[in-house]
């Protein structure tokens, strides 16, 4: 009788806890609040660095993605930002992004092509004839099909935005012709393109990190530096340099990425938002960044001796450095230089 009266007990037990189970999955199955799925409810940290500083239309397009990073994403993801090279140069945070230890950088395409080949494209000096044709090409599939391969490398491409055309400066005359620019030193970054153009152009390009170059041209070890005309402004060469040439000999891009290993652990719904936004926010800094540039290039006219270079003078210059194409067109790969060549043709022509 006990053990008639026992197994009745565990089988009312075995019913009630079955239906508690099965109560208990429907219930986390439709409304998610047993466990749900962590990985949609988990929040996540990213960490954006620039080599900017805070008043640069990037980073004031980084201010406006994060409030639309967190309002979309409903709080499930923080971002912080970090101006001024805090976090590294770009080559130390694009490892870090390899490595998963940092979230976010939008370096320019530069130190990019140490990574991947094909970025060195946009080191050719005077590929682009304005803003637009740059626009064109990196819209285009040629652009999208570089930032496709920054996966090889453990970063994903978001976006194309805009550090601008590069500018000469210098403390020694005004720049209006190749034979001006002979024997200047001109500080420039550590790219072999970017030194082979200055060589073609007669002048001494001398490597130098952006962090020693103020105090490198207080002290006359170079006479002048190439960069657009926000960080001229911003970074108060005026007080150093009485010249400025609107060469335009290259434009930068910058790369909005995020690292592979960060993007692989978010909800495909939060993949989807930061490709969504970096898209959207593109628009913006790029429409600042000319804003800005014009506001800036106002400003120096009124600190240092500006020269504004007529199209036959900058003819002239991009003649002079021809032998770079002829030079380095292999390396980058003849198909990439000849398709950017055409669609910049194209939209001239449109």
């Amino acid at each position: 009788m006990f053990n008639k009266k026992f197994a009745s007990i565990a089988l009312v037990l075995v019913l009630v806890a079955g239906s508690i189970l099965a109560i208990t999955g429907e219930a986390e199955a439709i409304f998610g609040i047993f466990g749900g799925d962590e990985k949609k409810e988990k929040t996540y940290t990213i960490r954006a660095g620039i080599g900017l500083n805070d008043k640069s239309a990037q980073y004031k397009a980084l201010e406006k993605w994060k409030q639309m990073v967190e309002k979309r994403s409903d709080g499930r993801i923080k971002m912080e930002l970090y101006h001024s090279s805090q976090l590294g140069d770009d080559r130390e945070m694009m490892e870090a992004l390899q490595l998963g230890t940092q979230e976010v950088t939008c370096p320019s395409t530069a130190p990019i092509g140490e990574f991947v080949e094909g970025f060195k494209v946009f080191d050719l000096p005077f590929l682009f004839p304005n803003n637009e044709a740059a626009d064109y090409v990196l819209d285009s599939k040629i652009g999208q099909n570089l930032l496709k391969k920054l996966e090889d490398e453990g970063m994903i491409g978001l976006a194309y935005w805009e550090n601008g055309f590069r500018h000469l400066t210098n403390s020694k005359r005004p720049v209006k012709t190749p034979e001006d620019i002979k024997g200047l030193k001109v500080r420039t970054m550590e790219n072999p393109m970017h030194l082979a153009a200055w060589r073609e152009m007669g002048a001494n390009p001398t490597p130098m990190a952006f962090g020693e170059l103020f105090s490198a041209m207080q002290q006359g070890v170079v006479d002048g530096q190439e960069n657009p005309w926000g960080t001229i402004y911003l970074q108060n060469f005026y007080e150093v340099q009485d010249y400025v040439t609107n060469t335009g000999h290259v434009y930068s891009p910058f790369v909005l990425m995020v690292s592979e290993k960060f993007y692989d652990k978010l909800p495909s719904d939060l993949q989807t938002m930061l490709r969504k936004t970096a898209k959207e926010v593109k628009e913006y800094q790029r429409r600042i960044n000319r804003e800005m540039n014009a506001e800036y290039r106002k400003k120096l006219k009124e600190k240092m001796n500006v020269t504004i270079l007529s199209s036959e003078q900058k003819s002239a210059f991009k003649k002079a450095v021809q032998p770079v194409y002829d030079e380095y067109k292999e390396e980058i790969g003849a198909d990439l230089v000849d398709s950017v060549l055409q669609k910049v043709e194209e939209y001239q022509q449109q």
